[in-house]
């Protein structure tokens, strides 16, 4: 402890002295603090660094919902668990689906069936076409073979007609010379008769006579014998020429058979227009019993329900063996990762800050060590002070919402808990 030491007695002032002292210190002081006021008051103050604000830590939570209505079979979480993106976190059931994808299943069988079948019937009839063609070319030349054979034929026949016809006049011309020396042998042998009872020639002559008459008269049945064997053969050879004529005709009526042929490779043509025609008809049923299959195994796939995100699980409003319709939420999750503060500014501060400005985040679990963050979003217009201010002169002033995001949360900021922030307005030289 200091002591006080005791002054000499020509230095301690009198009593007077000091209230005369006294009553100076205190105008001074006065002075001096009046001075101070109009300096705080009149001078420029330094501007503040920070704006402060307070909140509570936030996120964005994320429905899973139902793709389609059914029953739920299985939820694999509960409240508190983290789930990994493009996990399966649930699972619906709907028998009627099931048989719907059988039939959509049968129906693509039978239409590929149906496919494959016009595929068979276009071959065969290509085939058919192929080999009527082949037909119809040699029928083509078999006819025209046929026509030229026949057309010989019956120019033989003709020729053959011909060569009968001038035998016959050949032997009619030879009767008439057997019959001029049948005739002239005759009067020769009357003749020598006549001489010989005259007993101008002997009887050797005679009888020599009476020889060439029997000659003569024999070449005359000859030529007789001749010129009607010549007429049969006449006859024949027109018999003969009617044939190989009617042969002609028949070639030439069986010639058509070509365009018989022709008309059957059309027929087939036909065939195969129609087989073509059925197999894009089948084509077109496969495509359609396809894309239903497809449609059907979607909405069975949309069964399977998913996390779009890594997360935790912070709802589970339905349970196992529910009956959902189409959008209701399974599960709701935040990713712990994306979190943010939710705070308000003062309408007066409003124009100090904007968005991407960088800001800073205490929680009350370690106040020392700042979060780094930044300012996402601003709300456009101005409201009055949360419900939860409850004195009167608070709740009517007009604040600003201002959503701040965490940089890196670290998994140590969560939703819910109460929050202080710092938006930096001025850059520290």
């Amino acid at each position: 402890m200091t002591q006080t030491l005791p002054q000499p007695a020509d230095q301690v002032p009198s009593a007077p002295a000091r209230r005369s002292r006294k009553k100076l210190i205190i105008p001074g002081l006065i002075a001096i603090a009046g001075i101070g006021f109009a300096t705080w008051r009149f001078l420029p103050r330094p501007e503040a660094m920070t704006l402060p604000l307070s909140g509570r830590i936030e996120a964005n939570e994320t429905d899973i919902g139902a793709k389609t209505a059914g029953r739920i079979s299985a939820i694999n979480f509960r409240e508190g668990d983290e789930v990994q993106k493009d996990q399966v976190v649930a699972q619906l059931t709907d028998e009627e689906v099931n048989e719907q994808l059988q039939a959509a299943e049968a129906q693509v069988a039978s239409a590929r069936q149906e496919e494959q079948q016009a595929r068979l019937d276009i071959a065969v009839a290509e085939s058919r076409i192929q080999e009527a063609q082949l037909n119809l070319q040699q029928s083509q030349g078999d006819a025209r073979g046929r026509i030229d054979q026949a057309s010989s034929t019956v120019s033989a026949g003709r020729a053959q007609l011909a060569q009968a016809d001038a035998n016959v006049k050949e032997a009619q011309a030879q009767i008439k010379e057997a019959r001029s020396r049948a005739n002239l042998a005759i009067k020769d042998r009357d003749r020598f008769a006549q001489l010989i009872n005259q007993g101008a020639i002997n009887k050797q002559q005679f009888d020599q006579a009476q020889t060439n008459v029997e000659t003569a008269q024999a070449a005359v049945d000859t030529a007789n014998a001749t010129l009607q064997a010549r007429r049969e053969a006449v006859n024949a050879a027109s018999e003969q020429l009617s044939a190989a004529q009617g042969g002609l005709t028949q070639t030439r009526t069986t010639g058509l058979n070509p365009d018989i042929r022709g008309a059957q490779l059309s027929g087939l043509e036909q065939q195969l227009e129609q087989a073509r025609s059925r197999l894009l008809a089948a084509q077109a049923k496969v495509k359609n019993a396809i894309a239903n299959q497809q449609q059907i195994q979607r909405r069975l796939d949309s069964f399977v329900v998913k996390s779009p995100i890594h997360g935790v699980v912070t709802a589970r409003p339905v349970e196992p063996g529910a009956v959902v319709a189409s959008g209701r939420t399974l599960l709701t999750v935040i990713d712990l990762n994306m979190v943010y503060l939710r705070g308000f500014i003062p309408q007066g501060d409003i124009g100090k800050i904007r968005v991407g400005q960088r800001a800073q985040v205490f929680l009350d679990s370690d106040p020392k060590k700042p979060l780094s963050a930044k300012v996402a979003a601003i709300d456009p217009k101005a409201s009055f002070t949360p419900e939860n201010i409850y004195f009167r002169e608070d709740r009517v002033k007009q604040v600003f919402g201002v959503k701040i995001t965490i940089n890196d949360p670290g998994g140590f900021a969560k939703p819910g808990m109460p929050a202080d922030g710092e938006i930096v307005l001025k850059q520290e030289q």
